[in-house]
């Protein structure tokens, strides 16, 4: 089948042999909050402040060790070079009293052991500004009770401090990305203010002294989110105008935005302009619902992007959504395998000819070989990747199913 598949995508001038090399080493940050619905390990509790997680699935990893076996399983599934996405609220405290203002890089040195021990290629980095008593009524860093933004601002130059360790330990860049869950219900009396200071708070914690060459910031927008369905401070045209000035990237989620408003269409804007560009993918649902990502159209279309315009190594891929009404290791692999899927059919798109076939104007012969191209036999390349990365194929699930009924179900 694979040698059919491949004279297959040589008749339209596409070397499948060049796209399988590239892509096992295209990283994809996965994230760990999706093995405990976004609980965390230091005792913030179940989901709050602008993050809500839906299902209760049986299994969900309780602790550190738990929490390990399952990202060790899921991660056996995966093909492909893989990064790990850490919230701050998965510090390892061993019962220091130690708020998050105050995390250092030994809260996390079990982290880089483990990401050492499974072969993983860096380690990304957030803030936690949910599920903690210092989100005073929906705010945080543009708070304005002086004590709770001076709060935040502290525990986000605590986590620029974490990533540089991070960076230094795995011998590669760390992303911190940045998201606050701030805004209001119903219409405000006052929008700028709120950005005002939340501009203050970023300035003061990129006055921090770290190395930018090993930790890269990021800031993320989004459109709204329950609770704060009529105002959000961190928007679009905030974070984009605050990366641009402060030379960061502005983090793009596919979930952040109008339903019609596509990211696969931000990415190359972006790329006219900032030398890296974060991005999240999940699948939103008529919102920001975190859905498991399926290898759809938008995601296609976010791949295309991204391989047609030579930027896998500017354009820094992670994963982002919390299911709780499925096995959650399943929705990890599904996600990432997705993820992979969708940069492999990129990748063998012959986009040098499509790309001149624009040029010329010539429309419809570009229309006729992008459909031809839909019907080659991707799938026997697909097959033949996760052949050589030595992962299971289509009969992935089962590994998934022995693993629930020995480890998931004791979990009470």
């Amino acid at each position: 089948m694979y040698d059919y598949a491949k004279k297959a995508y040589a008749a339209y001038g596409v070397n499948t042999e060049t796209a399988l090399s590239k892509l096992k080493d295209i990283p994809v940050s996965i994230h760990c909050w999706q093995g405990d619905d976004v609980v965390g390990l230091d005792g913030g509790g179940a989901a709050s402040g602008g993050i809500q997680t839906t299902g209760n699935y049986p299994g969900r990893a309780r602790n550190f060790d738990e929490l390990k076996a399952d990202i060790r399983k899921a991660f056996a599934l995966m093909p492909g070079a893989k990064r790990l996405n850490l919230h701050a609220s998965y510090a390892i405290l061993d019962g220091e009293d130690v708020d998050r203002d105050g995390y250092e890089p030994k809260h996390f040195a079990p982290w880089v052991a483990f990401a050492k021990e499974i072969g993983l290629q860096g380690i990304d980095f957030n803030p936690t500004m949910f599920s903690h008593k210092n989100v005073k009524d929906g705010l945080t860093l543009s708070s304005p009770d002086e004590r709770i933004r001076e709060f935040w601002v502290a525990h986000c130059k605590a986590c620029l401090k974490i990533a540089e360790y991070f960076a230094t330990q795995m011998g590669t860049h760390c992303l911190v990305n940045i998201w606050i869950p701030d805004g209001y219900k119903d219409v405000p009396a006052d929008r700028l203010t709120p950005r005002l200071r939340l501009k203050r708070s970023l300035d003061e914690i990129l006055s921090v002294d770290y190395d930018r060459s090993k930790v890269v910031v990021g800031v993320e927008s989004k459109v709204l989110g329950i609770g704060v369905e009529s105002y959000t401070v961190g928007s679009n045209e905030f974070y984009q105008n605050y990366a641009a000035k402060n030379d960061i990237c502005c983090l793009l989620d596919n979930g952040h935005y109008h339903p019609l408003e596509y990211v696969s269409d931000k990415i190359p804007a972006l790329l006219a302009f900032y030398d890296k560009v974060a991005l999240h993918v999940t699948r939103g649902v008529r919102w920001d619902s975190d859905h498991v990502v399926l290898f759809e159209d938008e995601l296609k279309e976010i791949a295309k992007e991204i391989v047609r315009n030579d930027a896998t190594a500017k354009v820094l891929i992670g994963l982002d959504y919390f299911d709780a009404s499925i096995n959650r290791l399943a929705a990890w692999v599904v996600g990432q395998r997705n993820m992979q899927k969708a940069l492999l059919w990129a990748l063998l798109l012959p986009n040098e000819t499509l790309r001149k076939l624009q040029d010329e104007s010539n429309f419809t012969k570009l229309m006729v070989l992008q459909e031809e191209l839909k019907t080659l036999p991707f799938d026997a390349v697909w097959t033949e990747y996760l052949r050589r990365e030595g992962v299971a194929g289509a009969n992935w699930y089962e590994q998934i199913e022995a693993y629930e009924d020995a480890v998931l179900r004791n979990r009470r």
